[in-house]
């Protein structure tokens, strides 16, 4: 048995500051991750909270070099696909942005969620059976801000077909491919975020995003 959580204005901050500076990474180190420290983060992540306590989330850390290579091919081809849709100063823009580090990362992993797991027996999820997908997004923010607290940088790549590694991956059938993540030691810690840097979009302050009736 723990102790009882005590929440205090210092602990407070320091999560304030968490949240501005866990940043999409995309400049990692190429060193290797602490021994365990995976497995550790894994552990964090699956502290998060899901519909019906469902547990939906499946990682695979993709180490094959001949699969990361499949990963950063679907990244090339989706990436040049995407900056067709740009043009004039947009298009520049978007040509110099660094949207990935698959190069770099030592470690790859894909996320995915169960959509037929048994768990849970179905509680909340029967008029929004999406909530398993959201809960594995959850396990993934969870899985960031831990890995942010140990000094590791996470990117998350969504600039790929996930057909192509739902079937790179060879996972069950019944698994929804989420998200694709980059993790690493960071070259940089900065708080502002990577697309605000190059000019590509500002942060929208809160009377854009809070509505009250």
């Amino acid at each position: 048995m723990t102790d009882a959580f005590q929440a205090t204005d210092e602990f407070a901050a320091q999560f304030d500051s968490l949240l501005a500076w866990r940043r999409d990474v995309r400049r990692f180190k190429t060193e290797p991750l602490a021994p365990g420290l995976l497995e550790e983060l894994i552990d964090r992540a699956c502290l998060a909270p899901s519909v019906g306590n469902a547990q939906p989330w499946r990682f695979v850390s993709v180490e094959n070099p001949d699969l990361r290579h499949v990963v950063a091919e679907s990244f090339e081809i989706e990436n040049a696909a995407a900056a067709k849709l740009y043009k004039d100063e947009q298009a520049r823009l978007y040509s110099e942005l660094k949207l990935a580090g698959l190069k770099e990362a030592p470690v790859h992993l894909a996320v995915f969620s169960d959509t037929d797991t048994l768990l849970g027996r179905g509680l909340g999820r029967q008029t929004m059976p999406e909530t398993l997908v959201y809960s594995t997004v959850c396990a993934i923010h969870t899985l960031w801000l831990a890995a942010r607290t140990r000094g590791v940088g996470v990117g998350w790549v969504s600039i790929l077909d996930p057909k192509v590694i739902t079937r790179t991956l060879n996972v069950p059938a019944n698994w929804q491919f989420v998200g694709y993540l980059c993790l690493g030691y960071p070259i940089e810690n900065h708080d502002d975020p990577e697309l605000v840097r190059p000019g590509w979009q500002e942060r929208i302050d809160r009377s854009k995003v809070l509505l009250r009736r």
